[in-house]
């Protein structure tokens, strides 16, 4: 289980700065390597039903986890090039996807 953590944080720390503007690239360049997958029980992306819960929790609590890490997900994703807003960003994006799922059923 720890190797993947590193794995995690390594890929984050490939990853380099992005920026708050596009959560998609935020994505893109950092948080894919577990929430493409699902690696560590990461809520794969567009998946409704992973989202569902986490989403009902509310924006706060998500940007909190994501910001200083949950569970296995190290805080920005292992990437601390990440700011505040680049964090923010990404769970934006990934919630926006989650909820167009939820809302096409």
């Amino acid at each position: 289980m720890k190797r993947w953590i590193i794995v995690c944080i390594y890929a984050g720390l490939l990853s380099g700065p992005a920026f708050a503007d596009s959560g998609k690239a935020v994505y893109e360049k950092t948080c894919f390597a577990c929430h493409g997958s699902g690696l560590l029980n990461a809520p794969k992306f567009g998946d409704k039903a992973a989202w569902a819960a986490r989403i009902a929790q509310g924006k706060q609590t998500l940007y909190d986890h994501a910001d200083n890490g949950f569970n296995s997900m190290p805080a920005h994703g292992g990437n601390d090039d990440l700011s505040g807003k680049d964090v923010q960003a990404a769970v934006d994006y990934m919630v926006q996807q989650a909820d167009d799922h939820l809302a096409k059923k």
